[in-house]
């Protein structure tokens, strides 16, 4: 018998496997529980971009303190910065852990978040008449549009939801609610009150998540809650950045001042690699196992936010006095830089660091360094480079006590594995 395929004629090429088309979801769907135990659970796009515009309000803020510690304000400033980076950080916080819970990504859920950004840059907007004459209508009302499209997710969830997760969804929306009615005193109370209605009702606000998931914890993701913290700890290390190459390109374009700003170049270089170095040489979400830990983790991040956007507006306070353009000393334009560079140091070390290093020389590396920072203040113009310095000889010491421990445990663990089959 003969082949009706001729012997010269080529095999058919292999056909190209199709994609199945994506999966075609309901625009509006029940916000439930997402799972604790998702795999390549990531940011998504929408997050991303929300933290971006945040950013915006973080850039005004430190413009604000920067301003206020140049013109010998800076007590008033310290406050005004601490009232608005919380305005700041506790909706961006919120978010995110609600998102790690709840995030469908359907139709209603986008549009309420893109709400809660045009809430920050309304607040953004305002951030100047705060500073400058501590007006807060327009911080409270993008706070208030923030806080009430959050009361509105969680209105969703209880929707969607039975017995305990309700109760808990509802206690937030109430929580929410209330606490925003409270921050009606910056509109009413005067001037001098309004420090001690922060003092009374940021505590409130943060007891509002302790109290409404007391029987009922939200399903957050720790793998996705450290990525987002990871991240948005960047973006405010990549505007630190930012801000402070904008101060030394202006002061060397106005006065000539190359010398006198080198130092503070490369020394706030140094901090500002050191920190993201330091930030992210553990895995934390091995750490984030109970609300208790988690709580304790993502409060702790107030300091580590504000103390990195605040080591930016301290670079820009030391180029400012460097080119005579501040009305203040050299020792308070290095104190600018050094003390949130140490405040920094030690909450990263308390938050992250701690829980995994091996032996006193290692657990020493941090607070030591902080405490050479702070000493840096007194080196006049080398303070930034001092500092700078000490941050990088942080980096390289722990670097190498974590070398030398692993090589030392590689080789103990034969003779452990010996010792165990004998």
């Amino acid at each position: 018998m003969t082949s009706s395929t001729p012997p010269s004629a080529s095999p058919p090429p292999p056909r190209t496997p199709v994609s199945p088309a994506p999966a075609r979801l309901k625009p509006l769907r029940s916000l439930t529980a997402r799972g604790r135990d998702e795999t390549h659970r990531v940011a998504s796009p929408l997050e991303l971009f929300f933290d971006l515009c945040f950013v915006v309000a973080i850039a005004q803020a430190g413009i604000q303190l920067v301003h206020a510690v140049a013109e010998s304000h800076a007590g008033e400033g310290i406050l005004n910065y601490a009232m608005v980076f919380f305005a700041i950080w506790w909706a961006w916080m919120n978010f995110t852990w609600f998102a790690s819970a709840y995030d469908n990504d359907d139709v209603l859920y986008r549009i309420v978040t893109l709400v809660q950004i045009a809430g920050v840059l309304v607040l953004a907007a305002g951030i100047s008449r705060a500073f400058e004459d501590h007006e807060f209508v327009a911080v409270w009302l993008g706070y208030a549009i923030m806080r009430f499209a959050l009361s509105l997710q969680w209105l969703r969830v209880a929707w969607s939801a039975e017995g305990a997760e309700r109760t808990m969804a509802l206690r937030y929306a109430a929580g929410v609610l209330i606490c925003q009615i409270g921050w009606l005193g910056l509109l009413i109370l005067p001037e001098g009150g309004r420090a001690w209605l922060f003092l009374v009702m940021a505590p409130l606000e943060m007891c509002v998540p302790i109290y409404a998931e007391k029987d009922h914890p939200t399903s957050w993701h720790p793998h996705h809650i450290a990525e987002r913290y990871g991240l948005f700890t960047i973006i405010v290390l990549g505007e630190t950045i930012a801000a402070a190459t904008v101060a030394v390109k202006s002061g060397i374009e106005e006065n000539d001042a190359l010398g006198e700003l080198l130092p503070i170049a490369v020394g706030g270089l140094l901090i500002v690699f050191a920190a993201w170095w330091i930030y992210f040489v553990v895995p934390i979400h091995g750490h984030l196992r109970s609300n208790q830990q988690a709580f304790l983790w993502g409060y702790g991040h107030y300091v580590v936010f504000a103390s990195a956007a605040a080591i930016g507006a301290g670079l820009e306070v030391a180029v400012e006095q460097a080119v005579g353009a501040a009305h203040i000393s050299t020792l308070a334009a290095s104190a600018a830089v050094t003390l949130p560079t140490a405040l920094y140091l030690m909450t990263v070390w308390v938050l992250h660091a701690r829980h995994f290093k091996v032996g006193l020389a290692q657990q020493l590396v941090l607070p030591v360094a902080a405490l050479l920072v702070i000493c840096s203040t007194f080196l006049g113009e080398w303070a930034v480079l001092a500092a700078g310095l000490v941050l990088a000889l942080a980096v390289a010491t722990g670097t190498s006590l974590t070398a030398r421990l692993v090589a030392r445990e590689s080789r103990e663990s034969p003779e452990r594995a010996s010792s165990a089959v004998m």
